[in-house]
Formats: C-alpha cells, sequence, structure tokens
C-alpha cells in the first residue's frame, strides 16, 4: 500500500535536508508525484519500515502492542542512508557553489570587455575632437575677414518679439510657474522696461534682450 508524503515531511522523518530529497527524486531514488500542482514523496508501508519512518497504523485495543526489536542490520542500513543522503546534499551544494562561480566568473569577463571597450570609445572620441579643433583653428586663421555693411547691420540687430505664450514655451515654464512669471513680466511692462511692450494690443516680449531674471 502506498502513501504520499511531503518532501518536508519525508526528510524530517529521515533526518536529512529537503535537498537531499529533492536530489533523490532528480536521480530517480525516490518516486514522486504531482497531485493538484503540488510534490508528493510515494512512500509505501516496505519502504516506511526500512527507511525508519514509523507507520500511522494503530493496533487493536484487543491486542497489546509488543515493543518492537530494532535489528542491528536495519540500524546500519539507516545510518548509511542517512550518511548517502547528506553526501547528495553537499553534492549538490558543491555543485551550487560551482555553477555561482562559474557565473560570477563569466560576469566579470563581461564587464572587462565592457570596459575596454568603452576605453577604445574614449580615446577615438578624444582624437576626433582634437582634430576638429585643430581643423576649426586653421579654418578660422585662413577666413576672411568679412565687413558687414551698414544693412547687413540693421538685419542683426532687427528684434524679435514673440507673445507670453510662445514666451512660456522657449524656456519650458511650467504651467504652476507661469502665472508667477506673467506678473513679473507685468511688472516690467509697467516700468517702461524696453524688454516688453503693447503690441496690437497683445503683451510681447523681445527676446534680443536677456531673460534671466524673469525666468528664474
Amino acid at each position: 500500500m502506498e502513501k504520499l508524503m511531503k518532501p518536508a515531511e519525508y526528510a524530517k522523518e529521515l533526518g536529512i535536508s529537503r535537498q537531499a530529497v529533492y536530489a533523490k527524486i532528480k536521480r530517480g531514488i525516490l518516486t514522486a508525484k504531482n497531485v493538484e500542482g503540488k510534490l508528493y514523496i510515494v512512500v509505501d508501508k516496505a519502504e516506511n519500515e526500512t527507511a525508519g519512518i514509523p507507520s500511522k497504523e494503530t493496533v487493536p485495543a484487543s491486542q497489546p502492542s509488543s515493543p518492537t526489536k530494532t535489528k542491528p542490520s536495519s540500524n546500519t542500513k539507516n545510518y548509511k542512508d542517512l550518511l548517502a543522503a547528506k553526501d547528495e546534499t553537499i553534492s549538490v551544494l558543491k555543485g551550487t557553489v560551482k555553477d555561482l562561480k562559474k557565473s560570477n566568473k563569466q560576469i566579470s569577463s563581461t564587464l572587462k570587455g565592457e570596459i575596454d571597450l568603452l576605453k577604445e570609445a574614449f580615446h577615438e572620441m578624444r582624437s576626433l575632437y582634437i582634430l576638429q579643433l585643430e581643423q576649426k583653428k586653421s579654418m578660422h586663421q585662413e577666413a576672411p575677414i568679412e565687413v558687414l555693411s551698414e544693412e547687413d547691420t540693421l538685419e542683426v540687430e532687427e528684434e524679435e518679439w514673440i507673445t507670453v505664450k510662445k514666451f512660456f514655451k522657449h524656456y519650458s515654464i511650467k504651467k504652476e510657474k507661469q502665472a508667477k512669471v506673467e506678473k513679473r513680466l507685468k511688472k516690467i511692462y509697467k516700468s517702461k522696461d524696453d524688454r516688453v511692450m503693447d503690441i496690437e494690443g497683445k503683451m510681447k516680449i523681445n527676446m534680443n534682450k536677456p531673460h534671466k531674471d524673469i525666468v528664474k
């Protein structure tokens, strides 16, 4: 007659670790069954007696139970089973440690390779940057000096006026700060500051002027 036991119960009865139990299942030493998504050890009555697991069958009251005599050979076998189970646990742990060491070594190698690539990229970018600087310096020295005419000067100095809404967008001013900035613009407008003017009935800002004190 077979009996189902949880791995933890089986391990407790034998005095071994759950890892050793799972190792036995993996090696085919123990038979396991999946019941409703849970793993159980299949143990029959004969295996219970051999492994030293007490049976849960009760003795009828009319028949007094007699003390069980433990055979020396059975005890010796149990000890051997326990030692074998411990050895299996140690073997599993050694394998786990070995895998971890291997993984760490692979990670270290990967990181070292990435660092080497970053160093190479940095040196290449530095060389390109130095070359670009030298080219700009050479072009600056050889470029003729351009003399701006009066028309060009006027074109450069032409003022650019934008609305308050575009001003907010230009400086990426968030909604919670817009009311505060708008109040500053009105104050500047009242003080006759040439950065803010009323153009065609709308308050506009001169973008050719500094605005650090407005958007701070």
